[in-house]
């Protein structure tokens, strides 16, 4: 099975952009694929409970493991209790462990 890595570093509230990864991500997923969506910069702000982003909320309910950058959150404000369900945060080594590993990535 293939394995994927989308690295996201824009807001979902400036940049329409970012609902095209997060339907990437999800499409991946749903067709048997083991795929992790890494949160950078200001791609972390969706994170907090409230932030009201169904897509986001998509990725997850497609089986999209969705990690937030610790250091992305910090530089922001965010504290990790605050996040909503379904998240993690995580180290950037998490990221380059998957870039290790060989999973297929790609950074917006």
């Amino acid at each position: 099975m293939p394995k994927y890595m989308l690295i996201e570093s824009r807001d979902p509230f400036e940049s329409n952009d970012v609902g095209f990864s997060y339907e990437l991500a999800s499409g991946l997923a749903k067709a048997g694929n083991e795929v992790t969506l890494f949160l950078v910069q200001n791609g972390v702000l969706p994170v907090r409970k409230g932030a009201k982003v169904d897509s986001l909320t998509s990725v997850i309910r497609a089986g999209v493991k969705v990690l937030a950058d610790e250091f992305s959150l910090q530089e922001r404000g965010i504290d990790k209790a605050r996040m909503a369900a379904g998240i993690e945060a995580a180290p950037m080594e998490v990221a380059v462990d998957h870039l290790a590993a060989g999973h297929k990535t790609l950074w917006h």
